[in-house]
C-alpha cells in the first residue's frame, strides 16, 4: 500500500445539537479507490463534505501529505487540488467543450495548455465527437460522461464521487463506471465513492468502509467485508441472507459445533463453550441435492430441507429453505431446471464449516 495522503482524525460533525458524525480515523493512500457504503442517512455524504473542508466540524483535524488545514486558506489550496462528480451534473448551458473546460479557467489555465488537456479528456471520455454540441441537448448518461470528464480534466490529485450514476440505466451506468475506473488507475489519482450499488462498490474498490449511524463499523477489502462481516448489522447490509443465533456447544483448536434450532452446524472459529454466536452464511456458498450428500461425500453440514419460496434475481433464482432453520441459497437457472426443483420440494442443503461465519 502507499503512503498515507489524507488523514482524517478526531471528526465529529454535529447539527442541531446533535451529533451526525463521529470518524475518529480515517486515511485514503495513494492510488486506493475506497467506496464508502451504508443505509441512507448513515453520513457517508456528510464524511465526504467534511474531508472535502466544505462541511463545518465541531472537532477533528484534516491532514493532506502531512500538512494540517487548519485555514481558510490551507483549505482554498487544498480544494485546488481535488475534484469531486456529484449526482446531478450541474452543467452549464455551453458547449461540452466549454464545460470541460470550466474547471481549469476557474484554476486561471488558459491557452495551448488548456487545449490540449481538454483535448485529452474529451478523447478519454468519447466526447471528442460531439464537442460542440451543447449541454442542453444531452442526454443523462452523456451528461454524466462530461462531469467525469470536467473533473479529470483539472487533473487533481485526489478525486470524489457522491453517487455519480444514480438513475442511470444499468448498460450506461456499468459502461461509465468502467470508463471512469480505466482513468483512475492510468492516471494514479485516490478516490472515494459513495454509493448504494453493492455490486458496484465490490467491483470499483480497492476498500470497502461501511458506516452506520455516523460511524465507520467495518473498513476491509471488498472480500473481507463480504465474507468476514464484524456484526449482525454489517453482515445483513453486505447480503448475508442466512444469519442464526445459536450457542456454542463444542470448540476443540477452533473446530466447533453451534447449536441452532436443535441442529448442529460444523464451524470455524474461537468462541468460547457455552458462548452465543451469530452464524452468518452466504446464500452462494450453500449448495442443493436431491440426494443426500453424506452417502457419497465427506460433506458435514447437511441438513434435510423444504422449498419454502422461490425468487427471481436475474440470471439467478433464490430459494427460501427450511431446514428446521431458515437458509437461502442462491441457483443458476440451469442447475434449477436439472435438478427438477419446485416450491415445496423436499431436497437437501449442504454447506461447508469454513463458509459459516462466526459472530460474538
Amino acid at each position: 500500500m502507499n503512503n498515507c495522503v489524507l488523514k482524517v482524525q478526531g471528526l465529529r460533525v454535529d447539527r442541531g445539537g446533535i451529533q451526525i458524525l463521529d470518524v475518529p480515523s480515517f486515511c485514503l493512500y495513494g492510488q486506493e479507490f475506497v467506496s464508502l457504503i451504508g443505509p441512507n442517512g448513515c453520513g457517508k455524504s456528510t464524511l465526504l463534505l467534511s474531508i472535502m473542508c466544505l462541511l463545518k466540524r465541531a472537532t477533528g483535524s484534516i491532514n493532506y501529505k502531512g500538512e494540517e488545514i487548519d485555514s481558510d486558506q490551507k483549505a482554498l489550496a487544498y480544494r485546488r487540488k481535488i475534484a469531486m462528480v456529484l449526482q446531478d451534473p450541474l452543467l452549464f448551458d455551453a458547449t461540452i467543450y466549454d464545460n470541460v473546460a470550466s474547471g481549469l479557467k476557474f484554476r486561471g489555465i488558459k491557452g495551448p495548455q488548456a487545449n490540449k488537456t481538454v483535448s485529452e479528456y474529451l478523447e478519454r471520455f468519447n466526447l471528442a465527437h460531439m464537442a460542440k454540441r451543447y449541454a442542453r441537448k444531452l442526454s443523462g448518461g452523456e451528461a454524466r460522461r462530461v462531469s467525469l470528464a470536467r473533473a479529470f480534466a483539472v487533473e487533481p490529485d485526489m478525486i470524489f464521487f457522491d453517487e455519480p450514476f444514480a438513475n442511470l440505466d444499468p448498460p450506461t451506468r456499468q459502461t461509465l463506471s468502467e470508463d471512469m475506473l480505466r482513468i483512475i488507475r492510468e492516471t494514479g489519482i485516490s478516490a472515494i465513492l459513495v454509493t448504494h450499488d453493492q455490486s458496484e462498490a465490490l467491483r470499483l474498490s480497492d476498500r470497502l468502509v461501511v458506516m452506520n449511524q455516523g460511524r465507520v463499523v467495518q473498513t476491509g477489502t471488498p472480500f473481507e467485508v463480504m465474507n468476514a462481516p464484524v456484526n449482525e448489522f454489517v453482515a445483513n447490509f453486505v447480503g448475508m441472507e442466512t444469519i442464526l443465533k445459536g450457542t456454542v456447544r463444542q470448540n476443540v483448536t477452533g473446530q466447533m459445533i453451534i447449536s441452532v434450532a436443535g441442529k448442529e452446524i460444523d464451524a470455524i472459529g474461537d468462541a468460547p463453550e457455552g458462548g452465543d454466536i451469530y452464524c452468518g452464511i452466504r446464500p452462494e456458498n450453500v449448495v442443493i441435492d436431491t440426494t443426500d450428500p453424506s452417502l457419497t461425500t465427506s460433506a458435514r453440514n447437511v441438513f434435510p430441507a423444504k422449498i419454502m419460496e422461490i425468487s427471481s434475481l436475474g440470471p439467478f433464482l433464490r430459494l427460501s429453505l427450511d431446514c428446521g432453520f431458515p437458509i437461502v441459497s442462491y441457483l443458476t437457472r440451469e442447475a434449477y431446471a436439472t435438478l427438477k426443483l419446485e416450491q415445496g420440494k423436499d431436497v437437501y442443503a449442504t454447506f461447508k464449516a469454513t463458509a459459516v461465519h462466526v459472530i460474538h
